[in-house]
């Protein structure tokens, strides 16, 4: 039993990491969704949520003006969500040096991102909404090549994907870079066969009239408003040509991991819509990539245990050492630089996965399966954000 576990665990965890994205690639092969790209130019509101953004929103607004799309066919509006430093009064003065072109919808109360996007929404123009948050900067021709997937009258959403700067000067970017490069070729082969769901919140859109209005303790707001849509019987493409640019040392913290983790479990919800109508490739996808990665962590300790209990005979032996140093350089790569930098893998690797226990942690703390995004925060001591 113990042989059989330890093998089932190992074999699991291989085949999320390494055996999904190869047969994801095979069955994209074989099973090409077709793909129309055509130039429009339909009427886009680029939608920023921005809660006490002080530090980067005039950049953002900057980024915003230079897009490669024509100036009378893209508004810029920013919904400050109850901000409490000058985040609403510079964007202020863009509006009045930028009539028509910048907009500010100013909410009084800090009530979080879905709550501002269910509220913004219907005051929009624009035919195409698409989503960017304040610290991401926009490549010049992202709107545009982004939109084009829209000629397609079945795509629904469509995703940018974010690229990390100066990676270097964080502790983990080299690490982050490499996972979200590995995620990228993930997303490309699922869009391939027609089963991407997601999105990234750095950059995507969709159809105006298709917004879903999501419940306002919603988590994964680039998850489940594509999710909405694809459910309606539209596609949702990933279009990796429009980038938007993403500081390294944003996307660190453990505490991001664990939002994370709660919008995968979250989105285990959607499972029972891709049972009928059957969308058996979606639901291939969901369960391999989602599903399977909360469920590695505890396969991981799974194949510890036993191996430790195998650990007297061949080949477990020499495994349990394997093991033992793959763990000793994750506990190193906490408290020390390692170098060369792929010796810090092992500590990314546990990082991300530990993550699955802080969550437990906080759902048992609260008494409820989904602890809000303020509680999911407080890990770490960062301060909320929204």
């Amino acid at each position: 039993m113990a042989k059989l576990v330890f093998w089932v665990s190992v074999g699991f965890t291989g085949y999320v990491y390494i055996g999904y994205p190869f047969l994801l690639w095979l069955l994209q092969a074989i099973f090409p969704a077709r793909s129309r790209r055509e130039s429009v130019e339909p009427s886009v509101s680029l939608l920023v949520a921005a809660y006490n953004e002080a530090a980067v929103i005039a950049k953002k607004i900057r980024n915003s003006l230079a897009l490669d799309y024509p100036a009378d066919k893209l508004e810029i509006v920013i919904a400050s969500d109850g901000s409490k430093d000058a985040t609403a009064e510079i964007v202020r003065s863009f509006a009045t040096s930028h009539p028509g072109r910048i907009r500010l919808l100013e909410f009084e109360k800090n009530r979080g991102k879905v709550p501002v996007l269910n509220d913004a929404i219907p005051q929009l123009r624009g035919e195409i909404v698409a989503f960017s948050d304040a610290s991401s900067m926009l490549a010049t021709d992202s709107v545009r090549v982004l939109v084009q997937n829209f000629s397609d009258p079945d795509i629904g959403a469509a995703s940018g994907v974010y690229r990390l700067l100066n990676k270097d000067q964080a502790r983990i970017g080299s690490q982050e870079d490499f996972y979200w490069k590995y995620e990228t070729f993930l997303k490309v082969q699922e869009a391939k066969l027609g089963a991407f769901t997601g999105a990234h919140g750095a950059l995507y859109a969709i159809r105006r009239e298709l917004y879903p209005f999501p419940s306002a303790n919603t988590i994964n707001d680039d998850f489940t408003i594509p999710m909405r849509i694809l459910e309606r019987g539209y596609h949702v493409a990933y279009e990796p040509r429009a980038v938007a640019y993403e500081e390294a040392q944003e996307m660190e913290g453990f505490s991001r991991r664990v939002r994370i983790t709660a919008g995968n479990i979250e989105q285990m919800r959607e499972i029972k819509s891709l049972l009928w109508p059957p969308r058996p490739f979606v639901l291939f996808c969901l369960l391999s990539h989602k599903t399977g990665r909360l469920l590695v962590p505890i396969f991981m300790i799974a194949a510890f245990v036993t191996n430790v209990l195998l650990s007297n005979q061949f080949p477990y032996n020499w495994l349990l050492v394997a093991q033992a140093i793959f763990y000793g350089l994750a506990f190193l790569g906490g408290v020390i630089s390692l170098r060369p930098k792929f010796l810090r893998l092992p500590f990314y690797f546990c990082m991300i996965n530990s993550a699955l226990f802080a969550w437990v942690y906080q759902a048992v703390r609260h008494r409820r399966i989904i602890p809000s995004r303020i509680e999911l925060d407080q890990i770490g001591n960062r301060p909320p954000v929204n």
